[in-house]
């Protein structure tokens, strides 16, 4: 993943990847007797994690957030409280994902050479051509995921915080667990002291035979529960009805281009507030746990937030100043987000001390 991509939206939605993805995880409970199953290194489970190339499954994913999120566009899985989600995969790179949304739902297929998503509230359609680099002959897993993906997937999202964290982390295997009716060693990764991090450690559940994440943990310090879950509850591993990864728009929905709706939905208050946190060419600041990311929101994108979109940004942030000036700061269990007045944002999973310490070399 090129860390340079990442905008400021994934940050305000928790950081997603700027951060690894941590607003996103937890532990549900495990059922049943801890297995029993040969010893494993930590460095050799570190190294399954990362060169593990799932095939074919479908499974449905768990989520229990308690992140003090408000409801992201698109993805309700990111919001406070109780969720669940479909996911199917052929292992090859065609992918199916169901996000329940009350008594609406987003089904997003992407076929291989095409992604659809289709919400069922509104029967719009986006379809999105994959662009002539998708098409060079890279295998299915080195293209990049969907942030609705990010959100649900334990696989995906363990993959990406051991590659981002294991350098700057102590990693030990903590005993045996089951997870949807599997066998999986516990891998845990503790910031190290010198790391300046809200996370106190991250568990990830990885099956002892597929050698594919299960399930995915964070713990906050000062707390005893986890922030939220992600967790398979249910998998069936092997080939998947083909039929899944077809789609064809329904009769009487409207199809359009992301570029199309972007533009649409520039004025609604979700996505107001999404586009004023992107700003161009995001910096980077330090590594590992205590990454920050940095950018300068444009004049212009900080006078046209709407009026709603500007009480949702008062609602969940307070007001805070600094010899580096002054702004708005937004926080939760495992992510800290500054606005500055002038357009600087800072963001990362470490306390508000560390984003003033770094605001000042935004560019």
């Amino acid at each position: 993943m090129n860390k340079r991509k990442v905008t400021l939206a994934a940050a305000a939605a928790g950081v997603v990847t700027g951060a690894a993805g941590l607003s996103l995880l937890a532990m549900p409970a495990g059922a049943g007797q801890p297995p029993s199953l040969p010893t494993v290194s930590a460095e050799s489970l570190v190294e399954q994690v990362l060169t593990a190339k799932p095939g074919a499954f479908g499974g449905t994913v768990e989520v229990d957030n308690k992140l003090g999120l408000p409801a992201i566009a698109e993805i309700p899985q990111l919001a406070d409280g109780k969720h669940s989600a479909r996911i199917w995969t052929d292992g090859n790179g065609k992918l199916r994902l169901a996000l329940p949304n009350g008594q609406s739902e987003q089904t997003i297929v992407d076929d291989g050479t095409t992604t659809w998503s289709w919400n069922s509230q509104d029967n719009e359609v986006t379809k999105s051509e994959h662009k002539a680099e998708d098409k060079s002959g890279d295998k299915a897993q080195d293209k990049p995921d969907t942030k609705e993906q990010k959100a649900i997937d334990p696989a995906t999202a363990a993959k990406e915080i051991v590659t981002m964290t294991k350098e700057f982390s102590e990693i030990s295997v903590d005993g045996t667990a089951r997870v949807a009716n599997r066998a999986a060693y516990e891998l845990v990764l503790t910031p190290k002291a010198s790391e300046k991090t809200l996370i106190r450690e991250v568990r990830i559940a990885v099956d002892a035979e597929l050698k594919m994440p299960l399930r995915v943990a964070v713990l906050t310090n000062g707390t005893a529960e986890p922030a939220g879950t992600v967790g398979f509850s249910q998998i069936n591993v092997g080939p998947q009805d083909e039929k899944l990864f077809q789609f064809t728009p329904p009769s009487n929905a409207k199809v359009t281009t992301p570029e199309a709706k972007e533009q649409r939905q520039q004025h609604k208050p979700e996505i107001g507030i999404e586009q004023a946190l992107q700003g161009e060419n995001p910096q980077i600041f330090g590594t590992g746990w205590d990454t920050v990311l940095g950018a300068r929101i444009p004049a212009e994108a900080m006078t046209q937030v709407p009026a709603q979109a500007q009480g949702l940004v008062d609602r969940f942030t307070k007001k805070v100043s600094g010899n580096w000036g002054s702004g708005k700061l937004f926080t939760t269990k495992v992510a800290t987000i500054l606005i500055a007045d002038d357009g600087r944002v800072v963001a990362g999973s470490v306390p508000e001390q560390v984003l003033f310490d770094t605001i000042g070399q935004v560019k």
